[in-house]
């Protein structure tokens, strides 16, 4: 289909509109309704398999704290009427929650999983640090139809700005720590003690990682983790990067690579098709970030460039160097 939130939206304009017109003609303009959230549906990503779960007919209606006390319920009595004489449609509890009545508040909080009023459009940096980032894209995915209020739009379009540069950094530095201390530290001491179970793990944490950094430099949220593969061959134009993502989630164990080898940090076994992809992605890494002016060093140990980050993207001095430290938290150990 190539519109692929069109049986949503045909499904608002022929029947909920009619019905809010029809029964709430005066809270017509204050009923911002589209769809977004938890679902494949949501990103457009359903499919013939993913409808065995969760699935069927329904809009988000979204209102003000003060609009659900005043018709909220009644709104809601409606719309579940509605729903419940569709032939075939019926919803699980979990999809119902999920769609219909919702306050603009309860929406973004529920997802982000911090406290949002949406009515001052801003959030604190202790609130973007403490955040579920990886509910962001669940956060602005979708379509919104209407929005007269425009209370959920502009939080909307607020999250869509992209992280204050002070978290974007905090975030990019997390990632290049969790990258170079899974696949450039760990994995070869995994590796060298014959660990293959933990070997493997530091493989899955530094692929999560190499696709968090990739969306981080491309200012982009990362759906949820089982569509973030796809959403990466979706926004890598040339296809490079998200090839050798693919290539290093299908390396396997190469026991005899490592027959015989001690432990050195200096040393990369380029003959483990692991480290070597590791390596291949440090580097388009770091040219990423030389493109965005965020390093100018060209070494492919992502560590050092957590260091340089912290030493010289936060004007710190000595009297507040250990807030810093704090604010990095394992970042630098």
């Amino acid at each position: 289909m190539s519109d692929r939130f069109e049986y949503s939206r045909n499904f608002y304009n022929e029947h909920v509109a009619g019905m809010i017109r029809t029964k709430f003609p005066e809270y017509e303009d204050r009923i911002a309704v589209g769809i977004a959230g938890e679902g494949s549906d949501c990103f457009g990503y359903d499919d013939f398999m993913s409808r065995d779960h969760d699935f069927g007919t329904g809009v988000c209606l979204w209102v003000t704290s003060g609009d659900m006390e005043r018709f909220g319920r009644l709104l809601s009595i409606a719309y579940n009427e509605l729903i419940d004489s569709m032939p075939g449609n019926n919803l699980t509890e979990r999809l119902r929650a999920r769609r219909g009545v919702m306050t603009v508040d309860g929406f973004y909080s529920s997802i982000l999983g911090i406290g949002c009023d949406a009515s001052a459009c801003a959030l604190s940096e202790e609130q973007w640090m403490a955040l579920d980032h990886s509910c962001l894209a669940t956060a602005v995915n979708g379509e919104v139809w209407r929005d007269d209020v425009g209370e959920f739009t502009a939080f909307r379009e607020m999250l869509l700005g992209y992280y204050p540069d002070s978290i974007w950094r905090r975030r990019i530095a997390d990632e290049l720590h969790r990258f170079s201390a899974a696949l450039q530290v760990n994995y070869a001491r995994c590796m060298t003690r014959d660990d293959v179970v933990a070997a493997e793990m530091c493989r899955l944490q530094g692929l999560d990682s190499a696709m968090q950094l990739y969306f981080l430099m491309k200012r982009e949220y990362p759906p949820y983790y089982k569509w973030t593969y796809r959403r990466l061959t979706e926004i890598d134009e040339s296809g490079r990067f998200a090839s050798l993502v693919a290539r290093l989630s299908q390396c396997g164990i190469n026991r005899e690579a490592w027959a015989g080898k001690e432990y050195s940090g200096e040393y990369r076994n380029l003959t483990d098709q692991t480290v070597f992809l590791t390596e291949e992605i440090a580097l388009y890494i770091v040219g990423m970030m030389r493109d965005l002016g965020l390093t100018d060093n060209n070494a492919p140990y992502l560590e050092k460039h957590v260091d340089e980050m912290r030493l010289e993207r936060t004007s710190c001095d000595d009297s507040n160097r250990s807030s810093a430290l704090r604010l990095c938290g394992t970042l630098i150990t």
